[in-house]
This record gives C-alpha cells, sequence and structure tokens, in this order.
C-alpha cells in the first residue's frame, strides 16, 4: 500500500533533479572543465569571504528550510509507510 507514495517521492525528487541540472547547464555552471581541474593546486585564495550581510542569511535560511522539508517529507513517506 506503500507504493504510491513511494513512486510520489522518488518522481518529485527526479523532477527537481532534473530542473536543477538544467539550470545548472542554462546558466554555464559546466563551461570550463579544463581549468576545474586544477583548482585544488592554486597557492592562492581568489574568492572572496562571504560576508554576513543580508544576502548570506537569506541563503542559510533557504538552505536551512530546504534541509527541514527533505527530511519532512522522508519523514512523512516512511509514516505513511508504517501506518499501511
Amino acid at each position: 500500500m506503500y507504493f504510491p507514495y513511494f513512486i510520489t517521492y522518488m518522481v518529485i525528487g527526479l523532477a527537481l533533479g532534473v530542473a536543477v541540472f538544467a539550470w545548472a547547464v542554462a546558466t554555464g555552471q559546466f563551461k570550463d572543465q579544463q581549468r576545474a581541474r586544477f583548482l585544488a593546486l592554486e597557492n592562492e585564495a581568489t574568492s572572496q569571504d562571504l560576508k554576513s550581510g543580508r544576502i548570506g542569511r537569506v541563503e542559510v535560511y533557504t538552505l536551512g528550510f530546504l534541509a527541514i522539508a527533505g527530511l519532512g517529507a522522508s519523514a512523512a513517506v516512511l509514516i505513511f509507510a508504517l501506518m499501511a
């Protein structure tokens, strides 16, 4: 009886994964593959530190919300599976 919940959970996860992959391709996240292999060997840090401004707080809250929502969805699927 828990198969519809499991299939729904898997379809939503697959749809989100495809959407994120499409976004990454559209924004050029995979363009410079030759440079990416040497980033770990650079001596000096070229990226700027994340300042604790409004944008940083929004990102942290968004990631926290997504983590809690994912754990909640997983818990709901397990509860529905055990109740059936």
